[in-house]
């Protein structure tokens, strides 16, 4: 057997890429967030750090490094220490079945922008997506901490009624396709992004990932008011971090995910005299979705818990199945594409 040493290191390359995109995006979308929230809301935000405002995060990380860490009396510190982690990893690997742009040539060697182009990417992705929970209840449940349990219970029942809706609403640009592979997608959306044809699909799957990743009006398992902070209440120092960076990495993720199943991923203008422009529109394109998420956290309340659970079983999950049956009627009767 002939071992592609080029390969490989073609692997690894792209590898260290997504992880650099992911973990370099998170710290940048915080500054993001503050700057984008400071002008919705009428007020300065960050205003201190002068011409160094960029190195905002690297500050931030510093002092969440030098954090003393804390683990309660009698939690199981195993759990404890492992539900960060379990947490933060799939937010990290998700991405690896997006492509990132069509193949272009370095060094007379054609080199394709996706880590894997799986032929079940969309599955791989909801698998992904659900591991996450785990480590959310896991963290709640081994702080011994009845606010912190109750915060893991609330997130387990608000991801795992969404995942259904999120789900289907990912049925119809599939159905439309004929493939559940990203590349598939993407290539079909070239005359048309599947936002103008799968509107409903479009506003089913934002909504949806708001909860998954239990950002505002969703984020009832913080409900700091009700909960003192929910399940990350006896967490500090860099274990803390890492809950803050797995929230910011799946906004990055599920608006990557978004971009390229409705928004036509890579797509864009001379994107065939200049295939490297494949990554910028996709960026662009990563960039608006983030900022609409961070528009709703800056005007829409928290909503009551009840209210959660009855919108996404009562409204969200009938209107995902709706779209999902008026879309296989439209490729029945107009043939598809």
């Amino acid at each position: 057997m002939v071992i592609d040493f080029a390969l490989i290191i073609e692997w690894v390359l792209k590898a260290v890429a997504i992880l650099m995109y992911c973990t370099a995006g998170f710290s940048y979308v915080t500054l993001y967030e503050r700057k984008v929230l400071a002008r919705m809301q009428v007020r300065w935000g960050p205003n201190r750090a002068g011409p160094f405002a960029s190195l905002q995060p690297v500050a931030d990380g510093i002092k969440l490094i030098f954090k003393e860490e804390l683990i309660p009396y009698k939690a199981d510190k195993i759990i404890f220490i492992a539900a960060p982690i379990i947490t933060v990893i799939p937010a990290l690997i998700i991405t690896g079945v997006v492509p990132w742009g069509p193949p272009i040539e370095i060094f007379g060697r054609t080199i394709s922008l996706y880590l894997a182009d799986i032929n079940i990417a969309v599955l791989y992705i909801m698998s992904i997506a659900s591991i996450s929970v785990y480590g959310i209840t896991l963290a709640g449940w081994s702080s011994n901490n009845k606010y912190a349990t109750m915060g893991g219970l609330r997130s387990t029942a608000q991801m795992i009624s969404y995942e259904l809706a999120l789900g289907l609403a990912l049925v119809g640009p599939i159905l439309i396709t004929g493939s559940m592979r990203l590349s598939d997608i993407v290539q079909a959306q070239t005359s048309i992004p599947f936002i103008l044809i799968q509107p409903l699909a479009a506003v089913i799957y934002m909504i949806a990932v708001i909860a998954e990743v239990n950002r505002a009006p969703f984020d009832m398992p913080e409900a700091e008011q009700e909960l003192t902070a929910g399940y990350h209440t006896e967490y500090s120092g860099m274990k803390f971090a890492l809950f803050f960076m797995a929230e910011y990495i799946k906004m990055i993720a599920v608006s990557t995910i978004g971009a390229t199943i409705f928004l036509g991923g890579y797509l864009g203008p001379f994107l065939d005299v200049a295939p490297w422009l494949g990554p910028i529109y996709l960026t662009a394109k990563v960039a608006v979705l983030l900022y609409g998420l961070i528009w709703i956290r800056a005007t829409l309340p928290r909503i009551r818990y009840d209210r959660l659970m009855a919108f996404g079983w009562k409204v969200l999950f009938p209107l995902a199945l709706l779209n999902v049956v008026l879309t296989a009627f439209g490729i029945v009767l107009f043939g598809g594409k």
